[in-house]
């Protein structure tokens, strides 16, 4: 990316993925808005990539003024040309006892916070001679999986989002994109998925090694990037014969609801 220097907008910069990324892109940016809801690791961020270089933002990207805060560092530093909205949430539970608030905040923060920040950021993209965005899905966007049912919902919708923005900007100089990293050990993945992933045999990337594959995406011309090409497949054979994955899925699902989280009981109205 030596030929490119961008002005940086990463939100869940306080998180492993968003940390990793942080570091690797400093090289290649004249300004970065860090967006995170860490302030310890945002400052430790600043200290290291430097405080010339890095403006933070404590917020949640849900709010209305998080995102004025972004919007207003974004354009102090010139404006931004590379926004990557990379902040999500996980909540792996059966669906029937997941807490209503808990789809709610799923949807808000992976799909809905994207949305805003994009469209509250368009203008300052369009005034830039080249500019991305750059939404960072899942392999789940295109498969749903058992335990994931809002999280599958919330990443599908990205990916239609980011596809749909795409078409709308195809004769403007903003490329809109679809990042998917492989299974990644983050705080995201901790706990029960880690120990079903680890059962089912599936590997984790570290989240420098996915911070080098999106630099890699940014240079490249694709619209979107899968992990590799068993992801690839898999994709492939989920859309062209659903029901293998429905079969192998299927067979899975001792192992998967062995690790659910054990459902929240909730207190029952009395009687009057």
């Amino acid at each position: 990316m030596a030929h490119m220097r961008w002005r940086l907008v990463l939100t869940g910069a306080s998180g492993g993925i968003g940390q990793a990324l942080a570091v690797a892109l400093a090289p290649y940016c004249t300004s970065m808005v860090l967006v995170g809801r860490n302030r310890g690791v945002l400052e430790t961020l600043r200290e290291r990539l430097g405080p010339h270089l890095v403006r933070i933002v404590v917020g949640d990207t849900t709010q209305a003024a998080t995102l004025d805060a972004v919007a207003a560092a974004s354009s102090e530093l010139g404006g931004v040309s590379l926004l990557i909205n990379n902040a999500g949430i996980n909540d792996f539970h059966a669906f029937q006892s997941q807490d209503p608030a808990a789809l709610r905040n799923l949807l808000e923060v992976n799909l809905l916070a994207p949305m805003l920040l994009t469209q509250r950021l368009l203008p300052q993209l369009r005034n830039a001679t080249r500019a991305q965005v750059i939404n960072v899905g899942s392999l789940f966007g295109y498969l749903g999986y058992p335990g994931f049912a809002g999280y599958c919902a919330s990443k599908a919708g990205l990916r239609g989002f980011t596809q749909a923005l795409r078409r709308e900007l195809a004769d403007t100089g903003v490329e809109v994109r679809h990042f998917i990293p492989r299974a990644t050990r983050t705080p995201i993945n901790a706990g029960p998925v880690e120990a079903m992933n680890a059962e089912m045999g599936v590997p984790l990337d570290e989240p420098a090694d996915v911070a080098r594959q999106l630099c890699a995406f940014i240079e490249g011309s694709a619209w979107e990037h899968k992990p590799g090409l068993k992801e690839a497949l898999l994709v492939l054979l989920n859309h062209l014969l659903p029901s293998l994955p429905d079969r192998a899925i299927r067979g899975q699902l001792p192992v998967i609801r062995k690790h659910m989280p054990a459902p929240v009981r909730r207190a029952q109205p009395r009687s009057s």
